[in-house]
């Protein structure tokens, strides 16, 4: 993800008829409403209000990009594996052979989609999931 520009959420509120003076950061990520005012004469002036408001913001921006690695990669009830986007696969080859694997797949954008298969005959069963996970999760960016 690329750096946010410096005043990213970040807006000066002066409203002298309050004697309000400062700097407010207003973030929202799924529905939640994250937001926080650094006054400037709490904070020791303007541009050290803006400074820990910059550094508040930063914060909360790392926390988001922590929570979305935990929701993309993180173990689910919902499938075998346990792991969202890694499957274990079987298919049967026109000679009757069986062959099994381990597949992660994600999507890079809009109407894309890709995968990456690890063979359990060529890795075994544990380490063609270990190389599923660690690829799905390379993949989402983690």
């Amino acid at each position: 993800m690329a750096p946010p520009r410096k005043t990213y959420a970040i807006a000066r509120l002066d409203l002298s008829s309050g004697g309000t003076h400062g700097w407010q950061v207003r973030l929202q990520r799924r529905g939640v409403k994250h937001a926080k005012y650094f006054s400037d004469r709490l904070c020791g002036g303007a541009r050290e209000a803006f400074d820990e408001a910059l550094r508040w913001r930063d914060r909360v921006l790392r926390k988001f990009e922590e929570e979305e690695a935990i929701r993309v990669c993180r173990r689910s009830p919902r499938n075998r594996s346990g792991v969202v986007g890694v499957s274990k696969v079987r298919v049967v080859a026109a000679n009757g052979a069986e062959y099994e694997f381990w597949q992660a797949t994600w999507s890079p954008g809009v109407g894309k989609r890709r995968c990456v298969k690890f063979s359990v005959m060529r890795y075994g069963d544990s380490e063609a999931f270990r190389l599923a996970v660690e690829a799905r999760m390379q993949a989402a960016g983690r």
